[in-house]
């Protein structure tokens, strides 16, 4: 009898011990393996702001994923902007580094404007692993890797019959309240656009209001603020780096004491770059003058309630995204021809700079001259509209600012996706935000 429990305690230990042996072997398994795609696979590191990082570490595996562009065999830049149709280009820029230097590429691809996030993310997994081929092809790894070939289906050359224009509508409602405040919002556009290589039109019109409902004490304060207009815009391709074209713009709005107003003019913008160049770098000039009709809700500090006004404006724009970050700088000059010295000096920055390995350094700020609030009304501001800031207020500037650094260390991988209770980013995280 005692034989007969000694040998079922051993059984049990052993019943105990080998899915615990076998667990061990597997993750001493997946070490070697992962051991192995470290040693052997290339490291890249994507530069995207907007992408889903774990459904890429999950489709294509690989290759190694490093945290620091630095520590990066290939660094990928993914930039965007948008098309005519309401859709998104994608640029996926290949640029190899240590023994893949000046080993690189560019890919293109473009989505509708009625994609799913899942036929998006496919499509750009499709293009990395393209642009990867040819450096995974100069690895180990390469004896593992297959390639395929779906056959294309012919295609009809198909007219479009809506002659490139692209129209929208929408509407939205908002809301939220507690016991002593309530808020709603509603707001109507739409908009008709067309845009090929020679020309752009731009067409959008817009309504809006809002109020704020607060009761304190016995008293019930209600502010609204309603606005509308239409803007309009054509542009003309001259060259690969000249435009020209007009805009159109009405606008009527509570918040700037105006009732009516139409501007209209010509405009010209020179970029030092190629258009074609537009998601890695840009510096334009563009230059505008403008016709303006003004009736406003109130007599103005000027005792004006209407006028007409002739301004022009002047405004210099740089952006660029490069492998050490990205930057973009705006200063506009707006003045009227009336009185020069009625006049306006906007400048707008953002810098993400990576300055070493782990270190990111993020500026963003605007600041804003002001000496042409033509439109301020003369019986002022009561305190409920200053404090609500349901009326534009006089003053001579206005800026914002943010900075933020933080340092990233740890392990240079990044391969592995572990969805649980959430998703998290490996290394350790040190930020400072002002």
């Amino acid at each position: 009898m005692k034989q007969i429990f000694f040998n079922l305690s051993i059984l049990k230990i052993y019943f105990h011990f080998i899915p615990l042996l076998f667990l061990s072997f597997s993750a001493v398994a997946q070490q070697d393996s992962l051991s192995e795609l470290q040693k052997k696979g290339v490291r890249i590191y994507i530069d995207c702001s907007h992408c889903d990082y774990d459904y890429i570490r999950e489709e294509i595996n690989f290759v190694n994923y490093v945290r620091d562009r630095n520590n990066a065999q290939v660094y990928i830049l993914i930039t965007t902007q948008s098309t005519g149709a309401g859709g998104t280009e994608y640029t996926l820029t290949f640029i190899g580094r240590q023994e893949f230097n000046n080993i690189n590429d560019t890919l293109v691809f473009t989505t509708n404007k009625n994609d799913t996030e899942d036929l998006i993310r496919k499509e750009l997994v499709k293009s990395l692993k393209l642009g990867l081929i040819r450096y995974v092809s100069k690895t180990p790894l390469s004896e593992k890797l297959a390639i395929t070939f779906t056959e294309e289906t012919k295609s009809e050359k198909v007219a479009d019959k809506w002659n490139y224009w692209v129209f929208s509508i929408g509407s939205y409602l908002y809301g939220n309240g507690e016991q002593l405040y309530k808020y709603k919002s509603i707001s109507f556009s739409t908009t008709a656009n067309r845009t090929t290589e020679d020309m752009k039109i731009n067409l959008a019109l817009n309504f809006n209001y809002s109020d704020n409902q607060y009761k304190i004490e016995e008293d019930e304060i209600l502010s609204v603020q309603r606005s509308k207009n239409f803007r309009s815009l054509v542009v003309f391709s001259l060259s690969d780096h000249w435009s020209f074209g007009g805009s159109a713009n009405f606008l009527s709005s509570t918040y700037n004491n105006t009732d009516f107003y139409l501007g209209f003019g010509p405009a010209i913008e020179y970029n030092l770059f190629p258009y074609t160049e537009s998601t890695r770098r840009q510096l334009r000039f563009l230059y505008k003058v403008n016709f303006n009709h003004i009736k406003y809700l109130e007599e103005t500090i000027y005792d004006k309630i209407r006028e007409n006004l002739f301004e022009h404006s002047l405004t210099v724009s740089l952006s660029m995204k490069e492998p050490w970050g990205s930057s973009g700088i705006s200063i506009g000059g707006y003045q009227y021809l009336h009185n020069l010295k009625k006049y306006a000096i906007d400048i707008s920055g953002s810098v993400s700079f990576r300055l070493f390995e782990g270190l990111s350094l993020d500026v963003y700020g605007n600041y804003s001259r002001i000496h042409n609030q033509l439109s301020l009304p003369k019986a002022g501001a009561s305190r409920d509209e200053i404090l609500l800031r349901i009326q534009q207020l006089e003053t001579n500037y206005n800026y914002f600012f943010m900075m933020g650094i933080s340092y990233t260390f740890g392990s240079i991988y990044n391969n592995i996706v572990n969805p649980r209770f959430g998703s998290s980013s490996g290394g350790t995280s040190i930020s400072i935000s002002y």
